[in-house]
């Protein structure tokens, strides 16, 4: 017997046979590990789950700079990911980068999501906006660093756990009775230019370049080798050679030198406290910077770290519209209150520091408004509100190099930095000449 259906019936047996919806991936390339890995899949999966037409991908390419170096191959090659997490030493190259990028600014106002720069922390929004105040990436992962105390260390050591040293004076004191008590690691730091060199610089309201730090034209130049940062960067060369300074490398391997117990004390990023938390069998602190009294006006305020998120051009206007609602979502003060307690970076928005505080979590979370203190300790100058250096991924890596010379021994700390200065400056000339004002 042969089935007849009629047209109504067949129309609704192709409807129900097909896919009830198509769901638009978006590419999120990104450089979280350990506990912050987690915390990025977690945000990833709440979008997911409060929507139906979009789904974020978030795909670990790396340390921040394998993963920019993939993704400006994949942009070359046509396949550049819909977002793009870039630590903040790329924010030159990224904005040189012409025709590469969507400006945040323009992609909210295309998808009409609402979206204002002032919303956002100015230490923060900062960073990452032009000279006309617009947006052109989204800040994400923002941090800055922080002095990390071993108070279990410091009571076997006889001193005052809850007194964490101010200056390095008072480092010295503390890391000397550190040492007489068998600590084998006394002091080590993660990403030791951005501790001991740029945000030293603003700690300390000296210029890391001219020109605002290249954040008024690129015509900068480098004045990382002024006598101060001579003298401090001698100093950690000194600690070394007594025992005192443990170098563990140029990126966050000093962390879990800290966290395994091994030193007990550790300068390295805010951001650092989810994976000293998951991990840490002691009781620690955080607390502000070590600074040196004896420069006039010190501390100042420190500068920002961490990372922001890139939109890649030429994808689709639905895409686009995708990413714009997650970064509302991302920016909703729920979500970043939660981001800023499980992790130690800092709430990206007013609005969000604002609940923090309502909500008590730095009762909860003793050390976590650290950061935020130390971003807004005193209103910023033109040598501590950042830095925009061309090719800064190439130029830091210049300063660890002379860094690790001046550690090693190899040269003083004056020869180390002279020549980092005139590397960096060669580097800088050709980002110059490259992009024209």
């Amino acid at each position: 017997m042969q089935l007849k259906l009629s047209g109504a019936a067949l129309a609704a047996a192709f409807a129900f046979a097909a896919p009830a919806h198509a769901v638009t991936d978006i590419q999120w390339w990104h450089s979280m590990t350990g506990a912050l890995n987690d915390r990025v899949g977690e945000i990833a999966n709440g979008f997911n789950d409060s929507q139906k037409d979009y789904r974020i991908v978030p795909v670990f390419k790396g340390q921040y700079p394998e993963s920019m170096t993939a993704a400006i191959a994949a942009y070359r090659a046509g396949n550049a990911p819909h977002i793009l997490q870039v630590f903040e030493v790329g924010t030159a190259t990224m904005m040189g980068a012409k025709g590469a990028i969507k400006p945040v600014y323009q992609l909210m106002k295309d998808a009409g999501e609402p979206f204002d720069a002032k919303a956002y922390l100015g230490p923060v929004a900062g960073y990452y906006t032009n000279s006309k105040g617009e947006m052109l990436s989204m800040p994400f992962n923002s941090s800055t660093t922080v002095f990390y105390v071993n108070k279990d260390a410091f009571k076997k050591a006889g001193l005052n756990p809850d007194a964490a040293p101010k200056t390095w004076k008072e480092f010295a004191a503390a890391a000397g009775k550190l040492k007489a008590s068998g600590q084998s690691c006394v002091y080590t730091t993660g990403w030791p230019s951005w501790v001991h060199i740029e945000n030293f610089s603003a700690w300390h309201n000296l210029p890391i370049g001219t020109y605002e730090n290249g954040i008024a034209s690129t015509k900068t130049e480098f004045k990382i080798n002024s006598p101060e940062h001579v003298r401090h960067i001698q100093m950690l060369t000194d600690y070394s050679k007594n025992g005192w300074f443990t170098y563990a490398g140029r990126k966050n391997e000093a962390e879990a030198k800290f966290f395994s117990g091994e030193c007990a004390m550790l300068t390295s990023s805010s951001g650092a406290q989810a994976n000293i938390k998951k991990n840490a069998k002691f009781d620690f602190s955080v607390n502000f910077l070590p600074y040196h009294d004896e420069i006039k006006g010190a501390p100042q305020n420190s500068i920002i770290g961490g990372a922001s998120l890139w939109v890649m051009s030429g994808k689709k206007a639905d895409e686009y519209k995708g990413i714009a609602k997650f970064f509302t979502y991302l920016s909703n003060p729920q979500l970043q209150v939660k981001w800023h307690e499980q992790t130690g970076y800092v709430p990206i928005t007013n609005a969000a520091f604002a609940l923090a505080q309502k909500e008590k979590v730095y009762d909860r979370v003793p050390g976590a408004d650290v950061a935020i203190r130390q971003l807004t300790n005193k209103p910023a100058t033109a040598n501590s509100k950042g830095l925009r250096f061309g090719n800064y991924v190439q130029g830091r890596e210049v300063i660890e190099e002379e860094l690790e010379a001046a550690f090693s021994g190899q040269k003083t700390a004056k020869a180390a930095l002279d020549d980092a200065t005139r590397r960096g400056n060669e580097i800088l000339r050709r980002f110059e000449a490259a992009n024209k004002e």
